[in-house]
């Protein structure tokens, strides 16, 4: 909101009578006819508040005025706070959690990742996984490609436009993103990092792996646990959950965990039910009364009675516990065990201004906050039975005023492009672009899967064959723009973000004709030169 002087403030304060205050029906139409006379009509309108301002220390809240005054406020503060909101962005997220139980991925994951939903379309995606097959083989094979899980999902994903962003793994955990492609010049300074809690901080089969990030400006992290299992470790649980947000990232200037504008901390957290017998337990599920074993979830729980927890918002559990089902089924466990139900696998998430918030007394504004979180829906997916949890799901709506409006980058091909000839890029750096000689462009099919997937690239000194104060020139040699063409995107990657800062419009690639011409030549001479007798084996 515009600040004023004190002296602008109550220069006509004394002239002013209840009966103008009275008159405040009025005053969002003399507002828009300020409005309209530029900055004239907002100091008139700043003087009139601050007039306002004084006669409300006047008014008793025994005075019929006061009734009008307040609506009147009302009005104003919502014209205003719509205002404000309009210049807003909606990032939707989608954030997946299952223990996969060391299995193949699923034939199909398209109820998982809400592929055929008619609401707005997700513009990233989230997913945690536990207990990854990290038997030795699997693992070293892991570290030099990508795992089947991440070539999964890649491959379900890259093709709708979206592209891996990052990852982190920790033997049996495995955190990737997702997004799409729009976004990727304004989400910078990605680190990953992971925290061993197995074996005193020396294992890695338990902990959390994490991604954080700046999105549009703001700090966002995101946090993939395993805690330990079994019903009377609750305390160790807690223990680990803390240290595990109590890890620091390697870098200048990057927020501690807690420090992030937003959180969101899910996996297999593994908190049970405590008290209730297995046979209440049952019948509660089997009657959909869920709400009779809330009180006794161990998360909820310590979330009364631990500080750290406190400021940690979740969705109503209005799904079924997601553990321990026998395989391939909706029936809890049939084993001899007969592990007791639990919701282990849970979605948690933290905004760091509404924290602060509420640990002041003073009254917490629209314009103090920049982004805000919206949980749509939370469920499980009771569809998949490749291991004894269900997978569950979160769809979120970030509400965020965006601090990055154009990226560091702009981009694009120099005339037709074509198999057959030297192609030139353009581009354009904001100045405050930390570049390096070790600088790229890459050229990318549309549905590449992540950064490393380019076709070819150019480096932005070495190659450069113009340059003035606007803009400059980088060339790519023929010999390595693919024959056949297609669809493309040229994108500027930054050696010192570590990201992409600049994506170019799709444009077509043309196919060098003189090669296809000479393939279909080739084959043509192949087929005239068939033996004559294949006439004959058409007879038998």
């Amino acid at each position: 909101m515009a600040s004023f002087s004190s002296e602008d403030a109550f220069q006509d304060s004394s002239a002013l009578s209840l009966n103008d205050v009275e008159s405040l029906h009025s005053f969002r139409s003399r507002s828009a006819s300020f409005s309209s006379t530029g900055s004239s009509g907002r100091l008139q309108l700043r003087q009139r508040v601050a007039q306002l301002m004084a006669c409300v220390e006047d008014i008793s809240s025994d005075d019929e005025i006061h009734e009008e005054v307040s609506r009147t406020l009302d009005e104003a503060f919502r014209i205003w706070g719509k205002k404000l909101k309009d210049k807003w962005q909606e990032f939707r997220l989608h954030l997946v959690t299952w223990n996969v139980g060391t299995a193949s991925p699923p034939p199909d994951v398209t109820s998982l990742l809400q592929l055929n939903s008619l609401g707005p379309t997700v513009d990233m995606y989230v997913i945690g996984l536990q207990e990854v097959n990290s038997r030795i083989t699997n693992f070293l094979s892991d570290l030099a490609f990508d795992d089947p899980w991440s070539i999964f999902f890649m491959t379900v994903l890259s093709p709708l436009g979206y592209i891996k962003l990052s990852s982190v793994r920790m033997q049996g955990l495995l955190l990737l993103l997702f997004v799409k492609h729009v976004h990727l010049p304004f989400i910078r300074d990605i680190h990953t990092h992971y925290t061993r809690t197995g074996l005193y901080g020396y294992w890695g089969n338990k902990g959390g792996v994490t991604v954080r990030m700046s999105l549009y400006g703001h700090t966002v992290c995101f946090m993939n646990c395993h805690l330990p299992a079994h019903m009377e470790n609750t305390e160790q649980r807690l223990d680990d959950f803390e240290k595990i947000l109590e890890m620091q990232f390697e870098g200048e200037n990057i927020p501690s965990t807690l420090d992030h504008d937003v959180l969101f901390c899910f996996g297999d957290l593994n908190f049970r039910i405590a008290d209730y017998g297995i046979h209440f337990v049952r019948e509660s599920i089997n009657n959909k009364r869920y709400n009779l074993l809330w009180e006794k979830d161990q998360l909820n729980m310590a979330k009364k009675k631990e500080p750290f927890l406190q400021e940690f918002i979740e969705g109503p559990l209005q799904f079924k516990p997601t553990y321990k089902f026998d395989l391939y089924s909706d029936v809890y466990d049939t084993s001899e065990k007969k592990r007791k139900p639990a919701w282990t696998d849970r979605i948690l998430w933290r905004v760091k201004n509404l924290c602060q918030h509420a640990s002041k007394e003073d009254k917490f504004t629209e314009e103090e906050q920049t982004i805000s979180v919206t949980l749509n829906n939370y469920i499980s997916h009771m569809s998949y039975g490749i291991s004894d949890h269900k997978p569950v799901t979160g769809t979120f709506g970030l509400e965020l005023k965006p601090l990055l409006s154009h990226p560091l980058v702009t981009l694009n091909p120099e005339g037709e492009w074509s198999a057959e000839h030297d192609v030139v890029i353009s581009y354009s750096a904001a100045p405050e672009l930390p570049s390096s000689a070790w600088d790229w462009i890459g050229l990318f099919k549309v549905a590449f899967r992540h950064v490393n997937d380019y076709v070819t690239y150019a480096w932005v000194e070495d190659d450069e064959i113009s340059s003035n104060k606007d803009s400059k020139q980088v060339y790519m040699s023929a010999a390595e723009i693919p024959d056949m063409g297609g669809e493309f995107l040229l994108c500027y990657y930054s050696n010192n973000l570590q990201s992409i800062v600049g994506i170019s419009q799709p444009f077509q690639i043309q196919p060098n004709r003189t090669l296809i011409g000479k393939d279909l030549t080739q084959e043509e001479n192949s087929w005239m030169q068939k033996p004559d007798n294949l006439e004959s084996h058409d007879e038998f």
